[in-house]
Protein backbone atom coordinates (compact mmCIF):
# COMPACT_ATOMS: atom_id res chain seq x y z
CA UNK A 1 0.00 0.00 0.00
CA UNK A 2 1.32 3.23 -0.97
CA UNK A 3 1.54 5.74 1.93
CA UNK A 4 0.87 8.71 -0.41
CA UNK A 5 -2.17 7.30 -2.31
CA UNK A 6 -1.09 6.65 -5.74
CA UNK A 7 -3.38 6.89 -8.68
CA UNK A 8 -3.32 2.56 -8.86
CA UNK A 9 -4.72 1.92 -5.75
CA UNK A 10 -7.18 -0.50 -6.42
CA UNK A 11 -10.83 0.64 -5.33
CA UNK A 12 -11.48 -0.07 -1.53
CA UNK A 13 -7.76 0.07 -0.02
CA UNK A 14 -7.01 2.17 2.59
CA UNK A 15 -4.72 4.97 2.21
CA UNK A 16 -2.95 7.64 4.23
CA UNK A 17 -2.23 11.11 3.63
CA UNK A 18 0.72 12.73 3.01
CA UNK A 19 3.96 12.11 5.52
CA UNK A 20 4.23 15.94 5.86
CA UNK A 21 0.56 16.80 6.77
CA UNK A 22 0.96 16.70 10.57
CA UNK A 23 3.32 19.10 10.51
CA UNK A 24 1.93 21.52 8.32
CA UNK A 25 -1.42 21.24 10.41
CA UNK A 26 1.01 22.04 13.56
CA UNK A 27 3.60 24.16 13.00
CA UNK A 28 2.01 26.39 15.60
CA UNK A 29 2.89 23.96 18.12
CA UNK A 30 6.56 23.63 17.08
CA UNK A 31 6.90 27.50 16.73
CA UNK A 32 5.16 27.76 20.45
CA UNK A 33 7.85 25.25 21.99
CA UNK A 34 10.66 27.19 20.22
CA UNK A 35 9.56 30.66 21.62
CA UNK A 36 9.12 29.12 25.13
CA UNK A 37 12.85 27.63 25.69
CA UNK A 38 14.25 30.23 22.95
CA UNK A 39 12.55 33.78 24.61
CA UNK A 40 15.23 34.24 27.21
CA UNK A 41 18.15 33.96 24.68
CA UNK A 42 16.00 36.08 22.22
CA UNK A 43 15.63 38.61 24.98
CA UNK A 44 19.61 38.97 26.44
CA UNK A 45 20.40 39.23 22.37
CA UNK A 46 17.86 42.30 22.18
CA UNK A 47 19.26 44.08 25.30
CA UNK A 48 23.23 43.60 24.73
CA UNK A 49 23.64 41.15 27.61
CA UNK A 50 25.53 37.81 27.20
CA UNK A 51 23.59 35.36 25.80
CA UNK A 52 24.65 32.48 28.70
CA UNK A 53 25.67 34.14 32.28
CA UNK A 54 26.78 32.01 35.07
CA UNK A 55 23.56 31.16 36.57
CA UNK A 56 21.83 30.46 33.15
CA UNK A 57 24.78 28.31 31.87
CA UNK A 58 23.70 26.06 34.57
CA UNK A 59 20.16 25.68 33.74
CA UNK A 60 21.18 24.98 29.68
CA UNK A 61 20.85 21.49 30.15
CA UNK A 62 18.09 21.21 31.60
CA UNK A 63 16.17 23.59 29.08
CA UNK A 64 17.59 21.86 26.06
CA UNK A 65 16.89 18.17 27.47
CA UNK A 66 12.94 19.73 28.65
CA UNK A 67 13.02 21.33 25.10
CA UNK A 68 13.96 18.17 24.09
CA UNK A 69 11.41 15.90 25.42
CA UNK A 70 8.53 18.42 24.79
CA UNK A 71 9.90 18.52 20.84
CA UNK A 72 10.40 14.73 21.30
CA UNK A 73 6.40 14.16 22.55
CA UNK A 74 5.24 17.03 19.90
CA UNK A 75 7.04 14.55 16.52
CA UNK A 76 6.02 11.64 17.95
CA UNK A 77 2.42 12.52 18.20
CA UNK A 78 3.03 13.81 14.88
CA UNK A 79 3.66 10.60 13.43
CA UNK A 80 0.88 8.76 15.19
CA UNK A 81 -1.14 10.95 13.71
CA UNK A 82 -0.16 10.48 10.36
CA UNK A 83 0.17 6.94 10.60
CA UNK A 84 -3.75 6.41 12.31
CA UNK A 85 -5.06 8.38 9.46
CA UNK A 86 -6.57 6.48 6.82
CA UNK A 87 -9.52 7.12 3.88
CA UNK A 88 -11.08 4.48 1.65
CA UNK A 89 -13.43 5.15 -1.55
CA UNK A 90 -15.78 2.17 -1.79
CA UNK A 91 -19.13 0.34 -2.04
CA UNK A 92 -20.80 4.32 -2.56
CA UNK A 93 -18.98 5.82 0.33
CA UNK A 94 -15.45 7.51 1.48
CA UNK A 95 -14.53 6.30 4.60
CA UNK A 96 -12.08 8.44 6.90
CA UNK A 97 -10.56 6.67 9.84
CA UNK A 98 -8.27 9.39 12.80
CA UNK A 99 -6.69 8.89 16.12
CA UNK A 100 -4.57 6.94 18.02
CA UNK A 101 -6.22 7.40 21.84
CA UNK A 102 -9.42 8.25 20.71
CA UNK A 103 -10.11 6.73 17.21
CA UNK A 104 -13.16 7.88 14.93
CA UNK A 105 -14.47 6.78 11.65
CA UNK A 106 -16.52 9.33 9.99
CA UNK A 107 -17.72 8.21 6.42
CA UNK A 108 -20.03 9.95 3.80
CA UNK A 109 -22.33 8.25 1.07
CA UNK A 110 -21.09 9.42 -2.55
CA UNK A 111 -24.95 10.52 -3.78
CA UNK A 112 -24.76 12.49 -1.14
CA UNK A 113 -21.93 15.34 -1.97
CA UNK A 114 -22.83 18.63 -2.16
CA UNK A 115 -19.82 20.11 -2.96
CA UNK A 116 -16.30 19.73 -2.84
CA UNK A 117 -13.41 22.06 -2.44
CA UNK A 118 -9.46 21.56 -3.11
CA UNK A 119 -7.76 24.26 -0.50
CA UNK A 120 -4.39 24.84 -0.09
CA UNK A 121 -2.53 27.60 2.54
CA UNK A 122 0.26 29.21 2.10
CA UNK A 123 2.11 26.68 3.48
CA UNK A 124 0.57 23.77 2.34
CA UNK A 125 1.43 25.08 -1.64
CA UNK A 126 5.06 25.97 -0.57
CA UNK A 127 5.37 22.17 -0.11
CA UNK A 128 3.11 21.13 -3.26
CA UNK A 129 0.13 19.52 -1.16
CA UNK A 130 -3.43 20.47 -0.63
CA UNK A 131 -6.63 19.59 1.25
CA UNK A 132 -9.68 17.82 -0.03
CA UNK A 133 -12.70 19.02 1.51
CA UNK A 134 -16.43 17.85 0.41
CA UNK A 135 -19.67 18.61 1.88
CA UNK A 136 -22.31 15.93 3.09
CA UNK A 137 -25.71 16.60 3.23
CA UNK A 138 -26.03 13.83 5.94
CA UNK A 139 -22.97 14.36 7.30
CA UNK A 140 -23.06 15.15 11.07
CA UNK A 141 -20.11 18.02 10.73
CA UNK A 142 -20.03 20.31 8.27
CA UNK A 143 -16.70 18.78 5.60
CA UNK A 144 -15.11 15.83 5.64
CA UNK A 145 -11.77 16.91 5.29
CA UNK A 146 -8.34 14.67 3.90
CA UNK A 147 -5.21 17.26 5.03
CA UNK A 148 -3.09 16.45 3.40
CA UNK A 149 -2.21 15.04 -0.10
CA UNK A 150 -0.25 15.60 -3.18
CA UNK A 151 -2.00 18.50 -5.51
CA UNK A 152 -1.93 16.00 -8.39
CA UNK A 153 -3.24 12.88 -6.00
CA UNK A 154 -5.89 15.49 -4.15
CA UNK A 155 -6.81 16.49 -7.93
CA UNK A 156 -7.49 13.19 -9.04
CA UNK A 157 -9.28 12.15 -5.91
CA UNK A 158 -11.72 14.99 -6.52
CA UNK A 159 -12.11 13.20 -9.68
CA UNK A 160 -12.97 10.36 -8.51
CA UNK A 161 -15.21 11.57 -6.40
CA UNK A 162 -17.39 13.73 -8.41
CA UNK A 163 -17.19 10.58 -10.80
CA UNK A 164 -19.36 8.31 -8.75
CA UNK A 165 -21.12 11.49 -7.15
CA UNK A 166 -22.55 11.88 -10.59
CA UNK A 167 -23.70 8.13 -11.26
CA UNK A 168 -20.94 7.00 -12.97
CA UNK A 169 -18.37 4.29 -12.25
CA UNK A 170 -15.49 3.10 -14.39
CA UNK A 171 -15.84 1.02 -17.93
CA UNK A 172 -16.51 -2.79 -17.03
CA UNK A 173 -12.71 -4.71 -17.27
CA UNK A 174 -10.68 -1.48 -16.09
CA UNK A 175 -12.11 -0.87 -12.46
CA UNK A 176 -8.45 0.23 -11.21
CA UNK A 177 -8.21 2.93 -14.31
CA UNK A 178 -7.99 6.45 -12.96
CA UNK A 179 -11.02 8.37 -13.98
CA UNK A 180 -9.81 11.49 -16.12
CA UNK A 181 -10.23 14.85 -14.38
CA UNK A 182 -13.28 15.99 -16.65
CA UNK A 183 -12.36 19.03 -18.61
CA UNK A 184 -13.50 22.62 -17.87
CA UNK A 185 -14.69 25.79 -19.82
CA UNK A 186 -13.96 29.70 -18.50
CA UNK A 187 -16.72 31.47 -18.07
CA UNK A 188 -16.20 34.58 -16.28
CA UNK A 189 -12.99 36.10 -14.21
CA UNK A 190 -13.24 39.37 -11.47
CA UNK A 191 -10.15 41.96 -12.13
CA UNK A 192 -8.72 42.98 -9.19
CA UNK A 193 -9.30 46.44 -10.03
CA UNK A 194 -13.23 45.81 -9.85
CA UNK A 195 -12.78 43.88 -6.67
CA UNK A 196 -11.21 46.66 -4.87
CA UNK A 197 -13.73 49.24 -6.16
CA UNK A 198 -16.47 46.97 -4.54
CA UNK A 199 -14.41 46.81 -1.36
CA UNK A 200 -14.16 50.53 -1.25
CA UNK A 201 -17.69 51.36 -2.18
CA UNK A 202 -19.46 48.65 -0.20
CA UNK A 203 -21.88 49.64 3.12
CA UNK A 204 -18.84 49.18 5.35
CA UNK A 205 -16.99 52.08 3.83
CA UNK A 206 -20.06 54.43 3.49
CA UNK A 207 -20.65 53.88 7.53
CA UNK A 208 -16.99 54.67 8.61
CA UNK A 209 -17.18 57.90 6.23
CA UNK A 210 -20.38 58.74 7.60
CA UNK A 211 -18.76 58.16 10.87
CA UNK A 212 -15.73 60.25 10.23
CA UNK A 213 -17.87 62.85 9.43
CA UNK A 214 -19.51 62.82 12.18
CA UNK A 215 -16.45 63.33 14.38
CA UNK A 216 -15.38 66.34 12.61
CA UNK A 217 -18.60 67.58 12.86
CA UNK A 218 -18.83 66.90 16.86
CA UNK A 219 -15.14 68.15 17.17
CA UNK A 220 -15.80 71.07 15.39
CA UNK A 221 -19.13 72.17 17.88
CA UNK A 222 -17.88 70.62 21.02
CA UNK A 223 -14.06 71.79 20.52
CA UNK A 224 -13.19 68.06 21.38
CA UNK A 225 -10.97 66.25 19.56
CA UNK A 226 -11.13 62.67 21.21
CA UNK A 227 -14.22 61.87 18.84
CA UNK A 228 -11.29 60.79 16.59
CA UNK A 229 -9.89 57.92 18.85
CA UNK A 230 -13.88 56.75 18.41
CA UNK A 231 -12.75 56.47 14.64
CA UNK A 232 -9.09 53.84 15.35
CA UNK A 233 -11.04 50.62 16.09
CA UNK A 234 -13.39 51.04 12.91
CA UNK A 235 -10.34 51.93 10.61
CA UNK A 236 -8.31 48.88 11.94
CA UNK A 237 -11.44 46.70 11.63
CA UNK A 238 -12.73 47.90 8.05
CA UNK A 239 -8.79 47.59 6.97
CA UNK A 240 -8.70 43.93 8.18
CA UNK A 241 -12.28 43.43 6.61
CA UNK A 242 -10.85 44.97 3.16
CA UNK A 243 -7.84 42.37 3.17
CA UNK A 244 -10.06 39.49 4.35
CA UNK A 245 -12.38 40.00 1.53
CA UNK A 246 -9.33 41.10 -1.16
CA UNK A 247 -7.70 37.67 0.13
CA UNK A 248 -10.67 35.36 -0.93
CA UNK A 249 -11.83 37.25 -3.73
CA UNK A 250 -8.49 38.20 -5.47
CA UNK A 251 -8.48 36.17 -8.74
CA UNK A 252 -11.73 34.69 -8.53
CA UNK A 253 -12.54 32.88 -12.07
CA UNK A 254 -15.81 30.38 -12.76
CA UNK A 255 -15.93 27.66 -15.26
CA UNK A 256 -18.29 24.92 -16.27
CA UNK A 257 -17.33 21.18 -16.65
CA UNK A 258 -19.44 18.39 -16.79
CA UNK A 259 -19.09 17.54 -12.95
CA UNK A 260 -20.48 20.99 -12.08
CA UNK A 261 -18.99 24.62 -11.40
CA UNK A 262 -15.90 24.93 -10.49
CA UNK A 263 -14.91 27.99 -8.41
CA UNK A 264 -11.46 29.34 -8.26
CA UNK A 265 -9.92 32.09 -5.68
CA UNK A 266 -7.66 33.27 -3.17
CA UNK A 267 -4.14 35.45 -2.94
CA UNK A 268 -2.15 33.44 -0.33
CA UNK A 269 -4.44 30.20 0.87
CA UNK A 270 -5.97 29.35 -2.51
CA UNK A 271 -9.29 27.41 -3.15
CA UNK A 272 -10.25 25.19 -5.98
CA UNK A 273 -14.37 24.79 -5.13
CA UNK A 274 -16.43 22.48 -7.47
CA UNK A 275 -20.62 22.29 -6.88
CA UNK A 276 -21.80 19.01 -8.78
CA UNK A 277 -25.14 20.72 -10.79
CA UNK A 278 -28.78 20.49 -8.65
CA UNK A 279 -26.89 21.05 -5.21
CA UNK A 280 -27.41 24.37 -5.25
CA UNK A 281 -30.49 24.86 -2.59
CA UNK A 282 -31.06 29.05 -3.09
CA UNK A 283 -29.70 31.51 -4.80
CA UNK A 284 -29.65 35.49 -4.15
CA UNK A 285 -28.35 38.12 -6.34
CA UNK A 286 -27.87 41.18 -4.45
CA UNK A 287 -26.95 45.19 -5.62
CA UNK A 288 -26.27 47.73 -3.05
CA UNK A 289 -26.82 51.69 -3.87
CA UNK A 290 -23.25 52.47 -4.04
CA UNK A 291 -22.61 49.60 -6.90
CA UNK A 292 -25.51 50.93 -9.21
CA UNK A 293 -23.48 53.12 -10.92
CA UNK A 294 -21.02 50.44 -12.09
CA UNK A 295 -24.15 48.21 -12.69
CA UNK A 296 -22.38 45.55 -10.06
CA UNK A 297 -24.33 42.84 -8.20
CA UNK A 298 -23.20 40.18 -6.09
CA UNK A 299 -24.57 36.49 -5.72
CA UNK A 300 -24.59 33.98 -2.59
CA UNK A 301 -26.24 30.59 -2.64
CA UNK A 302 -27.34 28.09 -0.19
CA UNK A 303 -25.86 24.33 -0.50
CA UNK A 304 -26.39 21.91 2.25
CA UNK A 305 -23.53 21.68 4.76
CA UNK A 306 -21.79 25.20 4.04
CA UNK A 307 -23.59 26.90 7.13
CA UNK A 308 -25.10 30.26 7.43
CA UNK A 309 -22.45 31.91 6.27
CA UNK A 310 -22.11 34.64 8.46
CA UNK A 311 -19.31 36.83 9.21
CA UNK A 312 -16.69 33.82 9.01
CA UNK A 313 -14.61 34.75 6.12
CA UNK A 314 -14.22 31.39 4.86
CA UNK A 315 -17.68 30.47 5.29
CA UNK A 316 -18.53 33.64 3.59
CA UNK A 317 -16.18 32.72 0.63
CA UNK A 318 -17.17 29.63 0.12
CA UNK A 319 -21.06 30.46 -0.34
CA UNK A 320 -20.20 33.55 -2.72
CA UNK A 321 -20.79 32.32 -5.96
CA UNK A 322 -19.69 35.84 -7.61
CA UNK A 323 -18.22 38.72 -5.40
CA UNK A 324 -18.70 41.33 -7.96
CA UNK A 325 -19.92 41.16 -11.58
CA UNK A 326 -21.64 43.19 -14.39
CA UNK A 327 -24.84 42.22 -15.30
CA UNK A 328 -24.16 40.01 -18.60
CA UNK A 329 -21.76 37.87 -15.55
CA UNK A 330 -25.25 37.64 -13.57
CA UNK A 331 -26.77 36.10 -16.24
CA UNK A 332 -23.97 33.67 -17.28
CA UNK A 333 -24.16 32.50 -13.97
CA UNK A 334 -27.52 32.21 -13.46
CA UNK A 335 -27.38 29.87 -16.63
CA UNK A 336 -25.05 27.84 -15.01
CA UNK A 337 -26.80 27.14 -11.91
CA UNK A 338 -30.68 26.93 -13.39
CA UNK A 339 -29.93 25.28 -16.81
CA UNK A 340 -33.68 25.00 -17.86
CA UNK A 341 -35.23 28.50 -16.14
CA UNK A 342 -38.41 27.22 -17.43
CA UNK A 343 -39.65 30.20 -19.09
CA UNK A 344 -39.44 30.50 -22.82
CA UNK A 345 -37.89 34.02 -22.07
CA UNK A 346 -35.52 33.84 -19.59
CA UNK A 347 -33.62 36.88 -19.86
CA UNK A 348 -36.97 39.12 -19.69
CA UNK A 349 -37.91 37.33 -16.42
CA UNK A 350 -34.18 37.51 -14.93
CA UNK A 351 -34.07 41.66 -15.82
CA UNK A 352 -37.39 42.14 -14.68
CA UNK A 353 -36.64 40.68 -11.50
CA UNK A 354 -33.27 42.72 -10.99
CA UNK A 355 -34.22 46.07 -12.09
CA UNK A 356 -37.77 45.81 -12.53
CA UNK A 357 -40.71 47.64 -10.98
CA UNK A 358 -44.61 46.40 -10.61
CA UNK A 359 -45.75 43.94 -13.43
CA UNK A 360 -42.49 43.29 -15.14
CA UNK A 361 -41.82 40.26 -15.97
CA UNK A 362 -45.30 38.90 -14.70
CA UNK A 363 -44.51 40.09 -10.92
CA UNK A 364 -47.26 39.84 -9.07
CA UNK A 365 -46.06 43.30 -6.23
CA UNK A 366 -47.39 44.63 -2.96
CA UNK A 367 -50.97 45.76 -3.70
CA UNK A 368 -51.57 49.66 -3.40
CA UNK A 369 -52.71 49.02 0.10
CA UNK A 370 -49.75 48.39 1.30
CA UNK A 371 -47.56 51.45 0.33
CA UNK A 372 -48.42 52.79 3.40
CA UNK A 373 -46.26 50.43 4.79
CA UNK A 374 -43.57 50.24 2.13
CA UNK A 375 -43.73 53.56 0.62
CA UNK A 376 -40.60 52.62 -1.20
CA UNK A 377 -40.46 49.37 -1.70
CA UNK A 378 -43.81 48.20 -2.39
CA UNK A 379 -43.37 48.54 -5.89
CA UNK A 380 -40.64 46.21 -6.35
CA UNK A 381 -41.61 43.78 -3.79
CA UNK A 382 -42.86 40.83 -5.51
CA UNK A 383 -42.55 37.14 -6.72
CA UNK A 384 -43.33 35.20 -9.98
CA UNK A 385 -43.17 31.71 -11.05
CA UNK A 386 -41.69 29.64 -13.42
CA UNK A 387 -41.92 25.98 -14.43
CA UNK A 388 -38.22 24.97 -12.52
CA UNK A 389 -37.88 28.18 -10.26
CA UNK A 390 -39.35 30.80 -7.84
CA UNK A 391 -38.40 34.27 -7.82
CA UNK A 392 -38.87 36.46 -5.08
CA UNK A 393 -37.78 40.57 -5.48
CA UNK A 394 -37.50 42.92 -2.91
CA UNK A 395 -35.76 46.45 -2.05
CA UNK A 396 -35.91 50.32 -4.05
CA UNK A 397 -32.39 50.39 -2.50
CA UNK A 398 -30.48 47.42 -1.75
CA UNK A 399 -32.00 45.24 -4.58
CA UNK A 400 -31.86 41.73 -4.04
CA UNK A 401 -33.97 39.11 -6.49
CA UNK A 402 -33.69 35.29 -4.90
CA UNK A 403 -33.98 32.41 -6.73
CA UNK A 404 -35.25 28.39 -5.57
CA UNK A 405 -35.81 25.91 -6.96
CA UNK A 406 -39.05 23.86 -6.64
CA UNK A 407 -37.46 20.56 -5.57
CA UNK A 408 -35.45 22.59 -2.72
CA UNK A 409 -38.73 24.03 -1.02
CA UNK A 410 -38.67 22.28 2.57
CA UNK A 411 -41.37 23.85 3.68
CA UNK A 412 -43.58 27.09 3.36
CA UNK A 413 -44.75 29.44 6.30
CA UNK A 414 -47.10 32.93 6.14
CA UNK A 415 -46.29 35.65 8.73
CA UNK A 416 -48.57 38.11 9.66
CA UNK A 417 -48.39 40.47 12.13
CA UNK A 418 -51.17 43.19 13.92
CA UNK A 419 -50.38 45.58 11.43
CA UNK A 420 -50.02 43.67 8.21
CA UNK A 421 -53.05 42.11 9.42
CA UNK A 422 -54.97 45.22 9.12
CA UNK A 423 -53.94 46.13 5.56
CA UNK A 424 -54.76 41.89 4.84
CA UNK A 425 -50.96 41.38 3.94
CA UNK A 426 -48.73 39.04 4.97
CA UNK A 427 -44.84 37.51 5.12
CA UNK A 428 -44.69 34.13 2.97
CA UNK A 429 -41.62 32.09 4.08
CA UNK A 430 -39.60 29.25 1.60
CA UNK A 431 -37.35 27.12 4.02
CA UNK A 432 -34.32 25.37 2.93
CA UNK A 433 -31.30 24.63 4.52
CA UNK A 434 -29.13 27.03 6.33
CA UNK A 435 -27.36 29.86 4.50
CA UNK A 436 -26.70 33.55 3.85
CA UNK A 437 -30.02 33.28 1.68
CA UNK A 438 -33.58 33.66 3.55
CA UNK A 439 -36.38 33.30 1.20
CA UNK A 440 -38.77 35.57 2.25
CA UNK A 441 -41.79 37.28 -0.01
CA UNK A 442 -42.34 40.88 1.78
CA UNK A 443 -46.07 41.72 2.63
CA UNK A 444 -47.67 40.43 -0.36
CA UNK A 445 -51.64 40.34 -0.47
CA UNK A 446 -53.45 37.87 1.91
CA UNK A 447 -55.24 35.96 -1.63
CA UNK A 448 -52.25 35.86 -3.81
CA UNK A 449 -49.93 34.31 -0.93
CA UNK A 450 -52.83 31.72 0.10
CA UNK A 451 -52.95 30.94 -3.96
CA UNK A 452 -48.98 30.77 -3.80
CA UNK A 453 -48.87 28.99 -0.38
CA UNK A 454 -50.69 25.86 -2.43
CA UNK A 455 -49.61 26.41 -5.92
CA UNK A 456 -45.83 26.25 -4.76
CA UNK A 457 -46.55 23.10 -2.43
CA UNK A 458 -48.03 21.28 -5.46
CA UNK A 459 -45.15 22.32 -7.70
CA UNK A 460 -42.43 21.23 -4.52
CA UNK A 461 -44.65 18.42 -4.62
CA UNK A 462 -44.16 16.98 -8.16
CA UNK A 463 -40.46 18.78 -8.87
CA UNK A 464 -39.59 16.45 -6.07
CA UNK A 465 -41.07 12.80 -7.08
CA UNK A 466 -39.33 13.78 -10.84
CA UNK A 467 -36.10 14.10 -9.19
CA UNK A 468 -35.87 9.96 -8.58
CA UNK A 469 -32.39 10.25 -8.02
CA UNK A 470 -29.81 11.83 -5.97
CA UNK A 471 -27.32 10.86 -8.40
CA UNK A 472 -27.24 14.30 -10.75
CA UNK A 473 -26.37 11.87 -14.12
CA UNK A 474 -29.48 10.30 -13.73
CA UNK A 475 -31.42 13.71 -13.75
CA UNK A 476 -29.95 14.29 -17.34
CA UNK A 477 -31.79 13.27 -20.65
CA UNK A 478 -29.58 10.66 -22.86
CA UNK A 479 -28.76 13.61 -25.02
CA UNK A 480 -26.76 14.82 -22.13
CA UNK A 481 -25.67 11.79 -20.99
CA UNK A 482 -24.20 11.13 -24.65
CA UNK A 483 -22.41 14.26 -24.43
CA UNK A 484 -20.83 13.39 -21.14
CA UNK A 485 -19.57 10.21 -22.36
CA UNK A 486 -17.83 11.43 -25.11
CA UNK A 487 -16.22 14.05 -22.87
CA UNK A 488 -15.15 11.29 -20.64
CA UNK A 489 -14.93 8.13 -22.55
CA UNK A 490 -13.34 5.93 -19.50
CA UNK A 491 -16.63 6.02 -17.90
CA UNK A 492 -20.26 5.02 -18.65
CA UNK A 493 -23.37 5.29 -16.44
CA UNK A 494 -24.32 3.43 -13.75
CA UNK A 495 -27.23 1.31 -14.68
CA UNK A 496 -30.58 0.80 -12.84
CA UNK A 497 -30.08 -1.26 -9.62
CA UNK A 498 -26.50 -1.23 -10.43
CA UNK A 499 -23.77 -0.50 -7.21
CA UNK A 500 -21.46 2.12 -7.42
CA UNK A 501 -17.52 1.14 -6.61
Amino acid sequence: MSPLGTHEAPDGEWLRVHPASPFIRGWVVLAAIGFFFGRDLFERMLQGRPVLEDGFTGRVPWLVAGGGTVLLIAVLGFILTWYFTKYQVSEGYVRVNTGFVFRQQRQARLDRVQAIDIVQPLLARIFGLAELKFEVADAGESAVRLAYLRTDVARQLRATILARASGVVQAAGRPQEAVPEAPEYPVLSVPPSRLIGSLLLSEQSFFVVLGGVASVVLSAVTENRSFYFYLIPAVLGLGASYWGSFNKGYNFTAAISPDGIRLRYGLLDTQAQTLPPGRIQALKVVQPPLWRMFGWYRIQVNVAGYGAGGNNGEAASRTTLLPVGKLVDVMSMLSLVLPDPGTPEPGRIFAAGLNGLDSDGGFVTTPRRGRLLAPLGWRSNGFAATDTALLLRSGRWWRQLVMVPHQRTQSIAMHQGPLARRFRLVDLVLHTTAGPVQPRLIQAGLDEARALFDEQSARARLARKRQTSEQWLAQLDPHQVERLKETIPSITPVQEGQQDG
